[in-house]
């Protein structure tokens, strides 16, 4: 089992090198099938109270679980196609972010950095 996730992208290429799904996996493709993904990953918390989807029992836990590796392995999927590294990606992302929410300005409100 992969522990990092070099070693993730390349075992999810090798799959759909193996059953030659290269010519499906479009950037378009890739990112269509991510949000049907992030769409059932979705449906699993649809009219839950907060408090439910807090406290999953397993069954549901199991099903969120899957739908969120369904995503994860979209997204990786994406990112190796367009040559994206999606550490450096997020940790850059981190950092616009940090400049864009000053702990000072934003520490407990919900509201967005444009609106007063």
């Amino acid at each position: 089992m992969p522990t990092d996730l070099d070693a993730l992208t390349r075992r999810i290429r090798a799959f759909a090198t193996e059953r030659d799904w290269e010519r499906y996996h479009s950037p378009k493709n890739l990112a269509m099938a991510l949000s049907g993904e992030a769409g059932e990953l979705i449906e699993q918390f649809q009219w839950l109270t907060e408090e439910q989807s807090a406290a999953l029992p397993p069954d549901k836990h199991e099903a969120v679980r899957q739908e969120m590796a369904d995503v994860f392995i979209y997204l990786l999927r994406l990112a190796d196609r367009l040559g994206i590294d999606l550490m450096q990606a997020a940790e850059d992302k981190i950092d616009l972010n940090e400049q864009k929410y000053p702990v000072e300005q934003v520490r407990g409100s919900a509201k967005k950095y444009d609106e007063d």
